[in-house]
């Protein structure tokens, strides 16, 4: 890679010399019609990103070399589309090891000039990694370079080889044109191949349908299992301790804690039995509810067991053994008896680790949540989860009402609606309001971050960047100061790429200015941040770091739930 850093701005230029219609005519008429999620891999100077971006693609370009990525950078901005967007990753093949914990599946990946930097041995591998990345229906394209290479920077590369490892992971080939002259130098030629995934409903989701729908249940504990990690993979994708090819880990203390904030309302405040054989009265019937434990948390709420939290005296033992006696069930029971279908082979493995509680304070942080020990996904139902869980948690619900109202218990159809209304969040504005007020107070200028208007002068509110009715997020970062008019104009619509980041500078310096300088709301600001934004982690604590993962967000919730965006009009 230091060829590239050594030579970036030879190279940046060099790239940006040739337009991208002239590079990608031989395929560029298969393009989907609708645009949707690309990657780029190996995007160098951003023109193909850029170029995907003013057909209205919202782009994740990948880039190894970080002095080409600095200028790629820079020249997307300068180049930002209105219809797309681009946003940048460090990564590089064949682990994709960043790019892979967005989570997100992409309907077009192109890989062009990249394979031949790959040896002969990873790239069986890069393919399988790429094609767990392709959306049902999505395209590969690949470009292989032919030719003299003195700088002996790459190796042997073969359609033949490309083909075949593409159909060892079900791809389709859709056009294969070689021997493509390059257009700058004679003595280079290409070969264009571009591969599909299939769209014919393989994969994760039968499984899922199977186990919401045909697996036998005794109780709702599958489906509260399929739930609790449906929760956490669409809202808390930094809780992922560990990713493989094929596994995601996640601690097994959020499983835990995830699984209590689910059935304290069913079992707490609505007393829906779960299975047949309960007794609320005693306090019987569920292997994970003791009395000295789960029934201790009578006067807490959901809420109140949010990541962030700080707990103390009897309150932190009486929830760190609730969380405990969850994970000892769950991995007896749902975990063990969820299988793939016809088979007894577990869908979920999980270890349980001992921990007991003696000190005066507990918070509930991924390292603590780690302490309860692991439970590993496939990554495919992870992917699921993450994308398409605004859909698959409806299914989960409606057939738990189906169960419940196959017991001799009836209740109100009202009461189950209500009981499974996920109450991850109050609405709360409390504490931005309450920083708003202090800043004034002092005599600085608090503006809105959208339209930089001082809120002095204005009626204002307290705007969730990302949708409230679409994303229950309630974290300080994304709370932001708005005008009253600004906030009602964006109602329940996702801030485009370019606003938001038109509004960046607004946006740290409120955070800075509202949380990184108390110490306590700065840990509660980045817990929570590392917990729901990908690709963060304890070692680079910086207000910019949060505001790029909410750029990767940003894209993921507009690709995965189809919201419309909001352009602020002038």
């Amino acid at each position: 890679m230091s060829y590239y850093d050594d030579n970036a701005g030879e190279l940046f230029h060099r790239y940006l010399d040739v337009k991208s219609k002239e590079v990608h005519h031989c395929w560029s008429d298969k393009l989907p019609v609708q645009p949707g999620l690309a990657c780029d891999i190996g995007a160098g100077s951003g023109r193909d990103a850029v170029w995907l971006a003013s057909l209205g693609w919202d782009v994740i370009a990948v880039e190894p070399s970080r002095e080409l990525r600095t200028r790629g950078e820079q020249y997307s901005l300068e180049q930002q589309q209105a219809s797309g967007s681009v946003s940048w990753i460090a990564d590089s093949l064949p682990e994709l090891k960043r790019l892979r914990a967005l989570d997100q599946r992409f309907q077009l990946i192109l890989l062009n000039a990249v394979w031949m930097h790959l040896p002969p041995a990873q790239q069986e591998r890069a393919m399988r990694i790429v094609s767990e990345l392709l959306a049902p229906g999505g395209i590969v394209v690949i470009s292989l370079r032919h030719g003299p290479d003195q700088a002996g920077r790459f190796h042997r590369v073969s359609a033949d080889e490309l083909i075949q490892h593409a159909h060892n992971r079900a791809l389709i080939k859709q056009h294969d044109v070689r021997g493509v002259p390059d257009l700058t130098r004679q003595e280079i030629h290409w070969d264009y191949l571009l591969f599909q995934l299939p769209d014919d409903g393989t994969g994760s989701l039968p499984l899922l349908r199977h186990i919401i729908v045909n697996d036998n249940k005794t109780a709702s504990y599958k489906l509260g299992l399929l739930r609790t990690l449906v929760r956490i993979a669409e809202g808390y994708p930094g809780m992922v301790t560990r990713r493989t090819d094929d596994r995601v880990e996640i601690p097994f203390g959020l499983v835990g804690l995830f699984w209590l904030k689910i059935y304290m309302p069913l079992v707490l405040t609505h007393n829906l039995i779960q299975t047949p054989k309960a007794d609320h009265a005693k306090q019987r019937g569920y292997g994970w509810a003791k009395a000295d434990h789960f029934y201790s948390l009578q006067d807490l709420s959901p809420y109140d067991l949010r990541v962030g939290a700080t707990f103390y005296g009897d309150t932190a033992r009486q929830v760190i053994g609730a969380i405990r006696d969850a994970c000892v069930s769950i991995k007896k029971m749902p975990a063990h008896y969820t299988t793939y279908p016809g088979s007894d082979r577990s869908v979920f493995n999980c270890e349980t680790k001992g921990l007991r509680h003696s000190t005066h304070s507990w918070q509930i942080t991924r390292e603590s949540l780690q302490k309860f020990g692991t439970f590993s996904i496939p990554i495919d139902l992870w992917q699921s989860f993450s994308q398409y869980g605004c859909w698959i948690e409806p299914a989960i619900n409606n057939e738990w009402v189906r169960l419940m109202q196959s017991w001799n218990f009836q209740y109100e159809i009202s009461i189950y609606d209500r009981a499974l209304r996920w109450e991850q969040g109050l609405r709360s504005t409390t504490v931005p309001n309450q920083r708003i007020q202090l800043l004034q107070h002092r005599g600085e200028t608090v503006s809105c971050v959208w339209t930089q208007k001082n809120l002095a002068r204005q009626k204002y509110a307290v705007d969730h960047c990302f949708p409230w009715s679409r994303w229950l997020n309630n974290d300080l970062w994304n709370l932001m100061p708005a005008t009253a008019a600004a906030n009602n104009a964006k109602s329940d619509k996702l801030p485009s790429a370019a606003l938001l980041q038109h509004s960046r500078r607004p946006i740290v310096d409120w955070w800075e200015r509202a949380y990184a300088q108390d110490e306590m709301l700065a840990q509660q600001f980045f817990i929570e941040a590392e917990a729901a934004l990908p690709l963060l982690d304890g070692d680079d604590r910086s207000l910019v770091a949060v505001f790029h993962a909410m750029e990767y967000q940003r894209t993921k919730l507009r690709s995965s739930q189809q919201l419309a965006e909001w352009h602020l009009k002038s």
